[in-house]
Parts: structure tokens; sequence; C-alpha cells
């Protein structure tokens, strides 16, 4: 099986395919963009603008339907949950992984069963609960419950737990706690994880559409999502705006991506070492 994997006559056909594949992924990305910058009587029509149409993208940002707003709510919800869930999945990620107690590995499955049970269910729990707590209708009814991520807690104790034992041994010995283990030792080694971990938490976040529709009323308030689809439904025959708008949503993710892709594939291949 290596001797097929490393033919040329074998890998150059797996290429084409995955060319054309990635090809006719990103077109509708591509007509997106291209769209935002067309005139309306240029839509359908061709694929490329005439001319650059800037007037869509300025709409977007500085007209009665500006999307700056829903872009500072965004940030704040996605950056503080972000380091928030990246901050206590790393502590009990640690603490299923390097802290021996009765019941740890039964306790992890339980946890882990949890991720099963569809978002939805717990709706009506989450908004009596934000109810009494006073924080519904506020951003915080986003950002505490997307401090706490099963995914984020599996993914980060799956690393831990392929790090040497004797390199925590050996601080015991010099008569470190845990604290200062997970602090001094493990988190520096954990980069790649971390950083994995936050890019996929930020798109989550980002893109979260349920929990502000739900958590959310106040139009001062809204998030991306929510923003975009107001703009869709007010504007269903906008095409050119509608894509101006998706084109705005979307460059965070590009740029999150962009900056931490060389972080991905090793934060997710050396958090698979171990089960």
């Amino acid at each position: 099986m290596s001797d097929s994997a490393g033919n040329p006559k074998v890998k150059l056909p797996a290429t084409i395919a995955m060319l054309v594949a990635g090809v006719f992924m990103i077109l509708p990305f591509l007509w997106m963009i291209s769209t935002s910058f067309q005139t309306p009587s240029e839509v359908f029509v061709r694929w490329l603008p005439s001319r650059l149409d800037w007037s869509n993208h300025v709409r977007i940002w500085t007209g009665s339907y500006s999307f700056v707003s829903y872009y500072l709510n965004s940030l704040k919800v996605s950056v503080i949950g972000t380091i928030g869930a990246v901050f206590m999945s790393s502590l009990a990620a640690y603490g299923f992984a390097r802290i021996e107690f009765k019941g740890r590995d039964a306790l992890f499955l339980v946890y882990l069963s949890m991720m099963m049970i569809p978002p939805q269910v717990i709706f009506v729990p989450k908004f009596i609960l934000f109810n009494w707590m006073h924080i519904y209708n506020t951003h915080w009814a986003l950002i505490l419950p997307g401090m706490f991520s099963i995914f984020g807690v599996f993914m980060l104790r799956q690393f831990f737990m392929g790090v040497p034992k004797e390199i925590t041994e050996s601080a015991f010995i010099d008569g470190a706690g845990h604290f200062k283990i997970f602090s001094r030792l493990n988190l520096p080694l954990a980069k790649p994880a971390l950083a994995t971990f936050a890019i996929i938490d930020f798109s989550w976040q980002w893109n979260d559409y349920e929990n502000a529709l739900v958590f959310l009323t106040s139009p001062k308030l809204y998030t991306i999502p929510l923003g975009l689809q107001n703009f869709i439904l007010e504007n269903n025959v906008d095409y050119n705006g509608m894509m101006a708008a998706a084109s705005a949503a979307i460059l965070p993710m590009i740029a999150i991506f962009l900056i931490g892709q060389k972080y991905i594939i090793q934060g997710i291949s050396s958090s698979a070492v171990k089960g």
C-alpha cells in the first residue's frame, strides 16, 4: 500500500481530482465576491463585473443599515467567549488528563456524552436560567455558555495525554504544584492545540445564529448572523447588497484561517496521538 501511495501514476489522478473538487468548492465564494462588485443589471448575466462597483460595500458600512454595530457585537461575543473557552477547556482537560481521582474516567465519559444532546433541547431551560440571572437579552447570554466547550475539553485532553508523564513527575519532585506545572510546562507545549481550538471556537461563536436568535431581542445587540438575516429579509431582491453583506460577514473567518492555518493540521494531528 505504501508503494502505491508513493507511485506518481496514482498521485497524479488523485491530485487532479482534489484540484477539481477544490475549484467546485471555491466557485460559490468567487461568485459571491464578483456579484458584490457588479451592478444590478449584471447579476446572473456575467461572471466578472465590467467595472468594480464599490457602492454596494460602501452602502453596507455607511448606509442606514450599517454593519459596524453588528461587527462590534460579534467581536465582543466571539473574542471574550473564545478566550474564556480556551482557558476553561485547558484547565478541565489538564484535570482529566493528569490529576488522578476516583471516577475520573467515568466522569469524563459522562461529560463527553453531553455532546449527543442537541442544543435545541436545552433552549427552554437556558431561557429560564438566563431570565432568572437577569442576563437575558444581553451579550452575556451568549458569552457565558460559549466559555464551556465539551469539544475543547476532549481535544485538549487528548493532547495532554500525549505529553510524557516524566515531565510532570520531575516537576513534582522539584516541588511544583499542579497549577505551576499546568501554566509553566503544559501550556507552552500545547500552543498548537490551543491555537487550533481557538480558531475553531472563534468560527463557531462568530457564526452562531440560533442562540443569538433566541436570547437577543434588541436590534442594537444583534450579531453578524442576525444582522445578515435581517438585511436579506428586508432586501430580498438586492442580490448585490446581499453578496456584499455576506462578503463582509465571512471576511474575519478568512483572516483568522490565514493567520492560524499553520497550527490547524499540527494541532489536530498532535491531539489525536492518544485516545
